[in-house]
């Protein structure tokens, strides 16, 4: 068997069928060979083996893949056909020049009616059911006339990727040819437009001819008339190339080049404006310098070139446009219907007004108040440290410029009023508390708007706390007897709550009595549910009545405590003595 070969025989479907052989076992001499060969071809001492259809096949790639199945066909030669793709089995795409057909009549109207057309319209291209003409009262299949014309079929167009994204795709350039020549019989216009007028200036004498050496010599000139045009239409074009020079540009209008210019050689970058790496930070990304980098320098920031860009930010009309904006919104709350973007101008002089009328008020407030008081002489008195050249505080500071002491730093200030004494108090509201209130410690006052009495007041407050805790005391000592008109009442009450029990608890024997008759009925009905069920499980399932086990209604109380009376546990060592 390890010599023979194993032949099977062939269907019988078709004249190319090949008949299946397993290929014949190599010697061990034949195994070296092929080997050696293999090898050569890869380091490319032998030339590449070549396949069937003349190309070479690249020695670096496995036998499996290059060697042909010996069950499709054993003769064939080592190719690389059956890797690449079968030209049998590729969807085939739809040309560049295909496309629908737009205003196209194809066929004309027939005059007599034709086998397996329409029978109400005679159209080829649907049957009477699909027909969208208004049912005639007599087909055109019995009349012959009025025969429709066939609809035009537009046909099915399947294209790759690069065809469904091609944007000129159908267009016709025919249609561009229409466009040039509207555009070259408007030309043709314009020059006889020209030379007309030229020629009526020449007849009325506002024009005079050249007198150049052609005239003289009796020559004339060919294109004087075309080189005239083209200049003109130059010297049109160009009038207006000298005012067109904008920023970043340099129009030429003689050469015709627009160049770009660079930005200007002198301005300093941003991170070369101050070269310590302390300075304003510098990101790479947005190419923003925020803060300014000539702080520490000492320099006006007026005076330098460059600030930083909050700088700029805040400068001009900014603290102006967002102080406007502010306002607009504190109007709009209280009524007033102004807007900055719908109404700027209603907005700047209802502005302008109010701070008008504030300093307005401002001033009368300040005149109001130092009539009343006095002491305009302090307020045009100088600062005291004008007047005396010098402070008294401390401050004292490093060799590096920073402050040793001196200078302590500012404590946050809360968003509430702090250290606000009202009514002559000399301490804060909050500052004395005793058994769960607060007060001031001032004068031990819980009374939040209570006037300052002072040491009065703690005096007052000692005495009713110590008065307070000697009534219990004498109350217990002291009780006081009880008329007989209390004792008879007491009496009476006794009675009442006597009776008020006995009443009760002849409810609540009435009441348990009930629900044991309930319970007896509710156990009753639990048995005779039991031998229902009982005699329904020894029925077959198929004739049992339908849902005879289940049943819809909600239990009562008294169901359930029997169910849980009459339920068998199997766990339950007395389970076996229940039903005796």
């Amino acid at each position: 068997m390890s010599s023979g070969t194993v032949t099977n025989a062939a269907p019988s479907g078709g004249s190319n069928d090949v008949g299946l052989e397993e290929p014949k076992k190599m010697t061990r001499e034949d195994w070296r060979k092929k080997k050696e060969l293999e090898e050569q071809r890869k380091l490319g001492n032998a030339p590449a083996e070549v396949d069937e259809e003349g190309k070479d096949i690249n020695p670096h790639i496995p036998q499996y893949i290059s060697s042909v199945p010996w069950y499709i066909d054993p003769s064939k030669r080592p190719t690389l056909k059956h890797q690449r793709p079968q030209p049998e089995k590729q969807k085939k795409y739809s040309t560049s020049g295909e496309w629908y057909k737009r205003g196209v009549k194809e066929h004309a109207v027939a005059t007599r009616y034709r086998k397996g057309a329409c029978e109400n319209c005679g159209a080829l291209t649907h049957s009477k059911k699909y027909c969208m003409e208004r049912p005639r009262r007599i087909g055109a299949r019995y009349t012959g006339m009025n025969i429709a014309p066939d609809e035009h079929v537009q046909p099915q167009l399947t294209f790759d990727y690069d065809g469904k994204r091609d944007r000129w795709n159908g267009y016709n350039p025919e249609e561009h040819m229409k466009i040039v020549e509207e555009y070259a019989k408007v030309d043709l216009a314009k020059r006889t437009l020209k030379a007309q007028k030229l020629q009526e200036e020449l007849a009325s004498g506002k024009l005079e001819q050249v007198n150049s050496p052609r005239h003289q010599w009796g020559e004339e000139e060919p294109n004087s008339q075309t080189e005239r045009d083209h200049n003109s239409e130059d010297e049109d074009e160009d009038k207006y190339a000298d005012d067109i020079d904008m920023p970043g540009q340099n129009f030429d209008s003689k050469r015709r080049i627009t160049v770009r210019n660079l930005r200007i050689r002198e301005d300093i970058a941003k991170y070369l404006r101050n070269l310590d790496p302390n300075s304003a930070y510098y990101d790479p990304k947005t190419r923003a310098m925020r803060e300014n980098p000539y702080a520490n320098t000492g320099k006006n920031p007026d005076e330098v070139g460059y600030a930083g860009d909050n700088f700029v930010r805040y400068t001009g009309d900014t603290i102006s446009m967002a102080q406007t904006q502010l306002f607009a919104w504190e109007a709009y709350d209280k009524g007033s219907e102004v807007h900055l973007q719908a109404d700027p101008t209603k907005l700047e002089l209802l502005y302008k007004s109010f701070k008008v009328k504030k300093e307005d008020f401002k001033a009368q407030q300040k005149e109001s108040i130092l009539e009343k008081y006095g002491g305009q002489e302090h307020l045009d008195a100088p600062p005291a440290e004008l007047l005396l050249a010098q402070t008294e505080d401390y401050v004292e500071y490093s060799r590096h410029g920073t402050v040793i002491k001196g200078q302590e730093k500012a404590v946050a200030c809360s968003k509430y009023e702090e250290d606000v004494k009202i009514n002559n108090h000399t301490s804060i509201w909050g500052s004395y508390w005793k058994e769960g209130k607060w007060g001031y410690k001032c004068c031990h006052s819980f009374v939040k708007y209570s006037y300052c009495t002072g040491e009065a007041g703690k005096e007052i407050a000692d005495a009713e706390a110590s008065l307070l805790q000697e009534q219990p005391r004498e109350e217990e000592h002291m009780t006081k007897p009880k008329t007989l008109m209390e004792i008879h009442q007491e009496k009476q009450k006794e009675k009442k709550k006597k009776k008020h029990k006995k009443s009760s608890n002849s409810d609540s024997e009435g009441e348990e009595k009930k629900k044991q008759e309930k319970l007896k009925k509710a156990l009753n009905a639990e048995e005779a549910r039991l031998l229902h069920a009982k005699e329904l499980m020894q029925v077959d399932e198929r004739k049992r009545p339908y849902s005879s086990i289940y049943d819809s209604r909600e239990p009562t109380e008294e169901e359930m405590e029997a169910y849980r009376m009459k339920r068998q546990r199997p766990d339950d060592p007395m389970a076996s003595f229940l039903g005796q």
